[in-house]
């Protein structure tokens, strides 16, 4: 099994005491990131034991790790999909809206246990949220995105890297379409799809406006998409962070977890839990 060890910031002593404790060659560089800051370890003992014992590890000197059968390459794939939220961008936008009418604590409470999965009915936790800011300017929309809304670091150096390797790029959000158009357009994204807010005389009337972008319309869209672009869904990468997210990475050929919630961090084939979005490339060759 291959072992892929890497981090923003990685301590030489750490990578010593991995090869220690697992009994292996040293490692070698690895990553489409020529920054010595990932390092593969061929044919590492991958039973309950060394798995256990890397994790602590890893945890102790903030590293992330990866066991993998085969080394994914980057060229392999077809389509990049990046959830909104937490993930492509570094805040939850409908908390954020929900600042500006004096709602934040009440919508927050609703995202963070759908993001866990304890609502397992997004359509009526997302429909629940919206209609709290109902009433509020739509000026509030165009605040956000100037005063709150920060790219993920390292976002668009992934970005690029998928781009020259002949990848599709989208962002395929439970948020919305006030956001993910301007993100589409300013990151030069191929697809974007969100929810639409119901707006009547300048203000958030309160609802969404068509199909709610739950956890089925991503996985959907990811295999839309890439029926298009005429390869099997199995050529796209979906990176998330809620339970919303873990229906598209099941269908995916390549899951990541970027800051996740502990089940979907579990259930991805890839989990970056320090550092920024670029730490993927660190992962792929």
């Amino acid at each position: 099994m291959n072992l892929v060890v890497h981090g923003p910031q990685v301590d030489p002593f750490a990578i010593d005491a991995i090869r220690a404790r697992l009994r292996v060659a040293a490692p070698r560089p690895h990553g489409l990131l020529d920054d010595g800051r990932s390092f593969l370890f061929a044919d590492a003992p991958d039973t309950a034991g060394p798995r256990q014992a890397l994790a602590e590890l890893c945890a102790a000197y903030r590293l992330n790790h990866v066991w993998l059968a085969e080394l994914p390459r980057l060229a392999d794939f077809a389509l990049l999909a990046l959830d909104m939220d937490s993930t492509l961008v570094t805040i939850e936008t409908i908390d954020e809206i929900a600042d500006y009418c004096g709602r934040k604590e009440q919508v927050a409470a609703i995202t963070e246990a759908a993001m866990r999965g304890e609502i397992t009915d997004y359509n009526e936790s997302l429909i629940r949220r919206v209609a709290l800011l109902d009433g509020l300017g739509t000026e509030a929309l165009e605040r956000v995105y100037e005063e709150r809304m920060k790219l993920t670091p390292g976002a668009e150096t992934l970005l690029d890297a998928a781009k020259r390797a002949g990848l599709k790029t989208m962002v395929v959000s439970g948020g919305f379409t006030f956001f993910t158009d301007k993100l589409k357009a300013r990151l030069a994204l191929d697809y974007a799809r969100s929810n639409t807010l119901g707006i009547a005389d300048g203000k958030l009337d309160g609802s969404v406006v068509g199909e709610i972008v739950n956890a089925e319309v991503k996985a959907r869209t990811v295999q839309e998409v890439c029926a298009e672009l005429g390869v099997p869904a199995t050529r796209a990468i979906a990176v998330g962070d809620g339970a919303n997210d873990l229906r598209m990475m099941g269908v995916a050929g390549l899951s990541v977890a970027f800051h996740a919630k502990p089940k979907v961090r579990e259930q991805a084939k890839v989990a970056i839990n320090h550092g920024g979005l670029d730490g993927l490339l660190r992962v792929l060759s």
